[in-house]
Protein backbone atom coordinates (compact mmCIF):
# COMPACT_ATOMS: atom_id res chain seq x y z
CA UNK A 1 0.00 0.00 0.00
CA UNK A 2 1.34 3.42 -0.96
CA UNK A 3 -0.54 6.37 0.53
CA UNK A 4 -0.52 10.05 -0.21
CA UNK A 5 0.38 11.88 3.00
CA UNK A 6 -2.67 12.54 5.19
CA UNK A 7 -4.22 15.89 4.39
CA UNK A 8 -3.71 18.82 6.73
CA UNK A 9 -5.77 18.33 9.89
CA UNK A 10 -9.14 19.98 10.30
CA UNK A 11 -10.38 21.51 13.57
CA UNK A 12 -12.51 18.97 15.41
CA UNK A 13 -15.78 19.49 17.27
CA UNK A 14 -16.41 18.03 20.73
CA UNK A 15 -17.69 14.78 19.19
CA UNK A 16 -14.38 14.23 17.39
CA UNK A 17 -15.73 14.96 13.91
CA UNK A 18 -14.55 17.95 11.82
CA UNK A 19 -16.18 21.15 12.99
CA UNK A 20 -18.43 22.81 10.43
CA UNK A 21 -18.09 26.59 10.46
CA UNK A 22 -20.85 26.93 7.88
CA UNK A 23 -23.35 24.93 5.86
CA UNK A 24 -24.58 25.78 2.38
CA UNK A 25 -26.41 24.35 -0.62
CA UNK A 26 -24.39 25.28 -3.70
CA UNK A 27 -22.67 23.69 -6.71
CA UNK A 28 -19.47 21.72 -6.06
CA UNK A 29 -17.49 20.17 -8.90
CA UNK A 30 -15.48 16.94 -8.98
CA UNK A 31 -12.17 18.46 -7.89
CA UNK A 32 -13.70 20.34 -4.96
CA UNK A 33 -15.65 17.27 -3.87
CA UNK A 34 -12.59 15.01 -3.93
CA UNK A 35 -10.38 17.50 -2.13
CA UNK A 36 -12.92 18.26 0.59
CA UNK A 37 -14.03 14.72 1.25
CA UNK A 38 -10.50 13.36 1.41
CA UNK A 39 -9.67 15.94 4.11
CA UNK A 40 -12.93 15.30 5.98
CA UNK A 41 -12.56 11.50 6.08
CA UNK A 42 -8.87 11.74 7.00
CA UNK A 43 -9.85 13.84 10.01
CA UNK A 44 -13.08 11.98 10.84
CA UNK A 45 -11.70 8.43 10.64
CA UNK A 46 -10.89 8.00 14.38
CA UNK A 47 -14.27 9.33 15.56
CA UNK A 48 -16.23 7.46 12.89
CA UNK A 49 -14.58 4.13 13.66
CA UNK A 50 -14.88 4.67 17.41
CA UNK A 51 -18.61 5.25 16.95
CA UNK A 52 -19.38 2.59 14.33
CA UNK A 53 -16.43 0.19 14.32
CA UNK A 54 -18.06 -2.38 16.60
CA UNK A 55 -21.13 -2.51 14.35
CA UNK A 56 -19.06 -2.72 11.17
CA UNK A 57 -16.80 -5.39 12.63
CA UNK A 58 -13.23 -6.19 11.63
CA UNK A 59 -14.15 -8.79 9.00
CA UNK A 60 -17.87 -8.48 8.28
CA UNK A 61 -19.96 -7.21 5.37
CA UNK A 62 -22.69 -4.81 6.50
CA UNK A 63 -24.57 -3.29 3.58
CA UNK A 64 -26.46 -0.62 5.48
CA UNK A 65 -27.59 0.74 8.86
CA UNK A 66 -30.76 -1.38 8.58
CA UNK A 67 -28.53 -4.37 9.39
CA UNK A 68 -28.53 -6.26 6.08
CA UNK A 69 -25.39 -8.39 5.79
CA UNK A 70 -23.95 -10.06 2.73
CA UNK A 71 -23.76 -13.37 4.59
CA UNK A 72 -27.57 -13.36 4.59
CA UNK A 73 -28.37 -11.40 1.42
CA UNK A 74 -25.93 -12.99 -1.09
CA UNK A 75 -26.26 -9.95 -3.37
CA UNK A 76 -22.81 -10.51 -4.86
CA UNK A 77 -23.39 -14.15 -5.71
CA UNK A 78 -20.57 -16.67 -5.37
CA UNK A 79 -17.33 -14.83 -4.57
CA UNK A 80 -14.92 -17.68 -3.88
CA UNK A 81 -12.12 -17.67 -6.44
CA UNK A 82 -13.24 -14.35 -7.94
CA UNK A 83 -11.44 -11.02 -7.99
CA UNK A 84 -13.56 -8.49 -6.11
CA UNK A 85 -13.02 -4.73 -5.90
CA UNK A 86 -14.50 -2.81 -2.98
CA UNK A 87 -14.93 0.91 -3.67
CA UNK A 88 -14.97 3.23 -0.66
CA UNK A 89 -13.78 0.52 1.73
CA UNK A 90 -13.15 2.65 4.83
CA UNK A 91 -11.32 0.37 7.28
CA UNK A 92 -12.05 -2.54 4.87
CA UNK A 93 -14.14 -4.95 7.00
CA UNK A 94 -16.15 -5.94 3.91
CA UNK A 95 -13.02 -6.82 1.94
CA UNK A 96 -11.65 -8.89 4.83
CA UNK A 97 -14.98 -10.76 4.98
CA UNK A 98 -14.76 -11.34 1.22
CA UNK A 99 -11.20 -12.59 1.62
CA UNK A 100 -12.36 -14.99 4.32
CA UNK A 101 -15.07 -16.22 1.93
CA UNK A 102 -12.42 -17.14 -0.62
CA UNK A 103 -12.43 -14.03 -2.81
CA UNK A 104 -9.35 -12.30 -4.20
CA UNK A 105 -10.45 -8.99 -2.71
CA UNK A 106 -8.92 -5.55 -3.27
CA UNK A 107 -10.00 -2.57 -1.13
CA UNK A 108 -9.96 1.03 -2.38
CA UNK A 109 -10.62 4.30 -0.57
CA UNK A 110 -9.91 8.01 -1.01
CA UNK A 111 -8.87 8.57 2.61
CA UNK A 112 -5.40 7.86 3.95
CA UNK A 113 -6.81 8.08 7.47
CA UNK A 114 -9.21 5.23 6.76
CA UNK A 115 -6.60 3.12 4.97
CA UNK A 116 -4.12 3.47 7.83
CA UNK A 117 -6.74 1.89 10.09
CA UNK A 118 -7.45 -0.73 7.42
CA UNK A 119 -3.76 -1.67 7.38
CA UNK A 120 -3.78 -1.97 11.18
CA UNK A 121 -6.79 -4.29 11.05
CA UNK A 122 -5.16 -6.35 8.30
CA UNK A 123 -2.30 -7.01 10.71
CA UNK A 124 -4.42 -7.62 13.82
CA UNK A 125 -6.85 -9.99 12.07
CA UNK A 126 -4.23 -11.75 9.97
CA UNK A 127 -6.41 -11.18 6.88
CA UNK A 128 -4.20 -9.40 4.37
CA UNK A 129 -6.24 -7.38 1.88
CA UNK A 130 -4.41 -5.24 -0.71
CA UNK A 131 -5.25 -1.56 -0.19
CA UNK A 132 -5.42 1.15 -2.85
CA UNK A 133 -5.82 4.90 -2.35
CA UNK A 134 -7.78 6.45 -5.20
CA UNK A 135 -10.87 8.41 -6.17
CA UNK A 136 -13.93 6.38 -7.18
CA UNK A 137 -14.02 8.41 -10.41
CA UNK A 138 -10.53 7.27 -11.50
CA UNK A 139 -10.02 3.60 -10.65
CA UNK A 140 -6.34 2.56 -10.97
CA UNK A 141 -7.15 -0.85 -12.45
CA UNK A 142 -6.96 -2.27 -15.94
CA UNK A 143 -9.95 -2.82 -18.20
CA UNK A 144 -11.80 -6.10 -17.66
CA UNK A 145 -9.76 -6.89 -14.54
CA UNK A 146 -12.35 -7.72 -11.84
CA UNK A 147 -15.20 -10.20 -11.65
CA UNK A 148 -17.26 -8.37 -9.04
CA UNK A 149 -17.30 -4.82 -7.65
CA UNK A 150 -19.12 -3.55 -4.58
CA UNK A 151 -19.59 -0.41 -2.53
CA UNK A 152 -21.32 -0.31 0.85
CA UNK A 153 -22.04 3.41 1.35
CA UNK A 154 -18.59 4.06 -0.07
CA UNK A 155 -17.68 6.77 -2.54
CA UNK A 156 -20.78 7.19 -4.68
CA UNK A 157 -22.73 9.66 -2.48
CA UNK A 158 -19.67 11.93 -2.50
CA UNK A 159 -18.78 12.06 -6.22
CA UNK A 160 -19.94 14.92 -8.41
CA UNK A 161 -20.06 12.85 -11.60
CA UNK A 162 -21.74 9.61 -10.60
CA UNK A 163 -22.26 8.41 -14.18
CA UNK A 164 -18.54 8.88 -14.77
CA UNK A 165 -17.77 6.82 -11.66
CA UNK A 166 -20.13 4.10 -12.84
CA UNK A 167 -18.46 4.13 -16.26
CA UNK A 168 -15.20 3.44 -14.45
CA UNK A 169 -16.83 0.48 -12.70
CA UNK A 170 -18.13 -0.82 -16.04
CA UNK A 171 -14.65 -0.43 -17.54
CA UNK A 172 -12.87 -2.54 -14.91
CA UNK A 173 -15.58 -5.23 -14.74
CA UNK A 174 -15.20 -8.29 -16.91
CA UNK A 175 -18.12 -9.06 -19.25
CA UNK A 176 -20.93 -10.51 -17.15
CA UNK A 177 -19.44 -9.08 -13.95
CA UNK A 178 -21.66 -7.74 -11.19
CA UNK A 179 -21.62 -4.41 -9.33
CA UNK A 180 -23.71 -3.85 -6.21
CA UNK A 181 -23.78 -0.57 -4.27
CA UNK A 182 -25.70 0.73 -1.27
CA UNK A 183 -26.30 4.48 -1.02
CA UNK A 184 -28.38 6.91 1.00
CA UNK A 185 -31.98 6.43 -0.04
CA UNK A 186 -33.01 9.53 -2.01
CA UNK A 187 -36.04 9.93 0.27
CA UNK A 188 -33.68 10.87 3.13
CA UNK A 189 -32.81 14.14 1.41
CA UNK A 190 -36.01 16.14 2.10
CA UNK A 191 -36.12 15.24 5.83
CA UNK A 192 -34.08 16.51 8.80
CA UNK A 193 -30.99 14.45 9.68
CA UNK A 194 -32.58 13.05 12.82
CA UNK A 195 -33.50 9.51 13.96
CA UNK A 196 -36.68 10.77 15.64
CA UNK A 197 -39.84 9.81 13.70
CA UNK A 198 -41.45 13.04 14.96
CA UNK A 199 -38.98 14.84 12.67
CA UNK A 200 -40.42 13.25 9.53
CA UNK A 201 -41.39 16.55 7.99
CA UNK A 202 -40.37 17.96 4.62
CA UNK A 203 -37.73 20.68 4.99
CA UNK A 204 -36.33 20.72 1.44
CA UNK A 205 -37.27 19.58 -2.04
CA UNK A 206 -36.65 15.99 -3.10
CA UNK A 207 -35.95 17.40 -6.57
CA UNK A 208 -33.27 19.87 -5.45
CA UNK A 209 -29.97 18.29 -6.53
CA UNK A 210 -27.85 21.17 -5.21
CA UNK A 211 -24.99 19.61 -3.20
CA UNK A 212 -24.79 19.86 0.57
CA UNK A 213 -21.55 21.65 1.47
CA UNK A 214 -19.84 22.24 4.82
CA UNK A 215 -17.09 24.83 5.26
CA UNK A 216 -14.62 25.61 8.02
CA UNK A 217 -14.27 28.98 9.77
CA UNK A 218 -12.06 30.20 6.92
CA UNK A 219 -14.66 29.36 4.31
CA UNK A 220 -12.76 26.38 2.89
CA UNK A 221 -14.93 23.47 1.75
CA UNK A 222 -14.49 20.50 4.10
CA UNK A 223 -17.36 18.18 3.14
CA UNK A 224 -19.57 17.66 0.09
CA UNK A 225 -22.46 15.25 -0.41
CA UNK A 226 -24.43 14.89 -3.64
CA UNK A 227 -28.11 14.00 -3.93
CA UNK A 228 -29.77 12.04 -6.73
CA UNK A 229 -33.36 10.98 -7.15
CA UNK A 230 -34.17 7.33 -7.79
CA UNK A 231 -34.65 8.20 -11.44
CA UNK A 232 -31.21 9.84 -11.51
CA UNK A 233 -29.63 6.65 -10.19
CA UNK A 234 -31.40 4.52 -12.79
CA UNK A 235 -30.32 6.83 -15.62
CA UNK A 236 -26.74 6.92 -14.33
CA UNK A 237 -26.56 3.11 -14.23
CA UNK A 238 -27.99 2.74 -17.73
CA UNK A 239 -25.91 5.64 -19.06
CA UNK A 240 -22.75 3.97 -17.82
CA UNK A 241 -23.53 0.87 -19.88
CA UNK A 242 -24.56 -1.32 -16.95
CA UNK A 243 -27.72 -3.41 -16.67
CA UNK A 244 -29.95 -2.64 -13.69
CA UNK A 245 -31.00 -6.01 -12.26
CA UNK A 246 -32.73 -4.88 -9.09
CA UNK A 247 -33.42 -1.96 -6.74
CA UNK A 248 -33.64 -2.96 -3.09
CA UNK A 249 -34.93 -0.92 -0.14
CA UNK A 250 -33.92 -2.94 2.94
CA UNK A 251 -36.35 -3.05 5.83
CA UNK A 252 -35.12 -2.71 9.39
CA UNK A 253 -33.73 -5.97 10.77
CA UNK A 254 -36.00 -7.26 13.58
CA UNK A 255 -34.36 -6.89 16.96
CA UNK A 256 -31.68 -4.47 15.77
CA UNK A 257 -31.39 -1.49 18.15
CA UNK A 258 -28.43 0.38 16.62
CA UNK A 259 -29.01 4.08 15.85
CA UNK A 260 -26.83 5.43 13.05
CA UNK A 261 -27.24 9.12 12.32
CA UNK A 262 -30.68 9.53 10.79
CA UNK A 263 -31.30 5.77 10.81
CA UNK A 264 -33.13 4.28 13.79
CA UNK A 265 -35.49 1.36 14.45
CA UNK A 266 -38.43 3.74 14.93
CA UNK A 267 -37.78 5.66 11.75
CA UNK A 268 -36.79 2.54 9.82
CA UNK A 269 -40.22 1.08 10.46
CA UNK A 270 -41.79 4.00 8.55
CA UNK A 271 -39.55 5.08 5.66
CA UNK A 272 -36.62 3.60 3.71
CA UNK A 273 -33.13 4.81 4.54
CA UNK A 274 -31.03 2.84 2.05
CA UNK A 275 -31.18 2.13 -1.68
CA UNK A 276 -29.21 -0.82 -3.06
CA UNK A 277 -28.42 -0.95 -6.77
CA UNK A 278 -27.76 -4.42 -8.14
CA UNK A 279 -26.23 -4.14 -11.60
CA UNK A 280 -24.09 -6.06 -14.07
CA UNK A 281 -21.99 -5.45 -17.13
CA UNK A 282 -23.45 -7.05 -20.25
CA UNK A 283 -21.74 -10.23 -21.39
CA UNK A 284 -20.77 -8.74 -24.75
CA UNK A 285 -18.12 -6.03 -25.39
CA UNK A 286 -18.46 -2.81 -23.42
CA UNK A 287 -20.20 -0.19 -25.52
CA UNK A 288 -17.03 1.96 -25.64
CA UNK A 289 -15.24 -1.01 -27.23
CA UNK A 290 -17.82 -1.66 -29.96
CA UNK A 291 -16.53 -0.43 -33.37
CA UNK A 292 -18.55 2.30 -35.03
CA UNK A 293 -20.61 1.13 -38.03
Amino acid sequence: MSLHPPSSPLPLASDGYPAAGGVARRPADAAESVRANRRWWDAAAPAYLAEHGSDLGDADFLWCPEGLREADAHLLGEVAGRRVLEIGCGSAPCSRWLRSAGADAVALDLSAGMLVRAAELNRSTGIAVPLLQADAGALPLADDSVDVACSAFGGLPFVADVEGALREVARVLRPGGRFVASVNHPMRWPFPDSPDPDDLRIVSSYFDRTPYVETDDSGRTVYVEHHRTIGDWVRAVVGAGLVLEDLLEPEWTPGRTENWGQWSPERGALVPGTLILRTSRPSGPHRDQVPSP
